[in-house]
């Protein structure tokens, strides 16, 4: 992805609070880092968590298929989705998370790599020979000049073989969008209402089987989410006390609050605002949905919004209703400028108005299908303001750059917002 601006600063000790506050112990960026670790711990573990009881489901839906069982395990891959999201600020700024968080939420995908499709989907592209390489109706196939023995599917398979095949992102094999897709199947009502629309036979034993291979793809579904899960308790693992993913953001504290702001930033502009939300509707593709099958996108915008408020104010509500909180970025803003601190807070309220608006007009009926249809000047005006606010916040964000004397910072880009014409080439 194309980078934002470049914004370069020289990096010189922060100094003390601001004259009404003097009297205060200032906080320091090693507590405020502490708390950013903590909050990462807390939502990774949740993630887990609820990674989990998707797993239980899943394994239920496969010993004893049934519309219950299909309905439950929909339920849990939403419920997982809460946590994980509001993870997704830790991107950008953390080498540790961006390299690994393919795995789990690369988008969009191939479907038809995993099985079977409509006929309006197509076949093999000239970018990609495997766009309907049909792994669960094939347990034998070639891929990059060599003949694969799919016959068990396991994790293994999916995230050595098949993962990325051949060096393309659309051959996405694991992770959440893969269970998605394993869950609801193709969303093929375009920009109308409705999700996808899988019959929970196609996990059924026997001749009430439908659509063939119903082991095959109760085996892929199983592996998938076992896969998930390990991958989730790896990641857990790394911000404990201890892990890798912890002592990197302490190890440097200036660096370490320039990864708070790079991942909000990056995350705000170009990912969410830009190729989330903006670049869908300039195409009017509900392809461009981050949870395209479920119809979830909504919720997903929400709560990648929730995380980067959640990075600046430094506080998270655990799934079990618990809170998270400690020193903050805020905090070191505030004493910085206390105007600029109360502006983006302003700001990032600002915005989950506006993403929450999106969500509750999807859950009143107004799904984000609709929304991105051509003409439907209702669903435009809600995306797009919750665009114009990640926008506005990202310029406050740019504004604490300046504010903490923070060194070369970039922030994620996107055509759709810095070069629209592009988008069309």
């Amino acid at each position: 992805m194309k980078k934002h601006h470049l914004i370069g600063y020289s990096v010189v000790c922060l100094l003390g609070a601001s004259a009404e506050v003097a009297a205060a112990e200032p906080v320091s960026k090693k507590a405020v880092l502490e708390t950013y670790a903590t909050i990462a711990q807390a939502k990774y573990e949740d993630s887990l968590a609820a990674a989990q009881t998707l797993q239980q489901a899943v394994a239920a839906l496969i010993a004893t298929p049934s519309a219950d069982a299909l309905t439950a395990a929909r339920a849990a891959w939403l419920a997982a989705r809460v946590p994980y999201q509001q993870t997704e600020v830790y991107r950008f700024g953390n080498a540790i998370v961006d390299d690994w968080e393919g795995k789990v939420n690369a988008w969009p995908l191939d479907e038809g790599l995993i099985d079977y499709v409509d006929a309006s989907y197509g076949g093999p592209s000239d970018e990609n020979e495997y766009a309907a390489l049909n792994v669960i109706a094939n347990p034998t196939f070639a891929l990059s000049d060599k003949e694969i023995d799919a016959t068990t599917i396991t994790p293994e398979l999916l995230s050595e073989t098949l993962h990325e095949a051949d060096g393309i992102d659309a051959n996405v094999a694991t992770g959440y969008h893969a269970i998605e897709f394993l869950l609801w199947g193709q969303d093929l009502n375009g920009t109308d209402h409705g999700a996808g629309a899988r019959a929970w036979t196609d996990y059924a034993k026997g001749e009430a089987c439908t659509n063939g291979h119903c082991d095959r793809r109760g085996a892929y579904l199983t592996a998938a989410t076992d896969l998930l899960v390990s991958d989730l308790g790896w990641m857990a693992k790394q911000w404990q006390p201890g892990g890798d993913a912890r002592a990197a953001v302490l190890a440097d504290e200036n660096a370490g609050i320039v990864t708070i702001v790079t991942g909000m930033g990056s995350l705000s502009y170009g990912e969410q605002a830009g190729e989330r939300m903006r670049l869908g509707l300039m195409l009017n593709d509900p392809e461009e949905e981050h949870d395209c099958f479920s119809d979830n996108t909504h919720n997903s915008h929400y709560y990648d919004g929730l995380g980067i408020r959640n990075a600046y104010v430094g506080e998270y509500v655990r799934i079990d209703g618990t809170r998270v909180s400690g020193p903050s970025l805020s905090d070191l803003v505030a004493a910085a400028d206390k105007d600029l601190d109360a502006e983006l807070t302003g700001k990032l309220n600002t915005t989950m108005l506006k993403l929450g608006a999106i969500k509750s007009a999807a859950e009143s009926g107004f799904s984000y299908d609709q929304m991105l249809a051509r003409g439907n000047k209702g669903g435009e005006a809600l995306i797009m303001g919750g665009v114009n606010a990640l926008v506005d916040q990202t310029k406050s964000i740019e504004r604490v750059v300046s504010a903490l004397n923070l060194h070369d910072i970039e922030f994620e880009g996107s055509d759709s917002l810095d070069n629209p014409t592009a988008v069309f080439e």
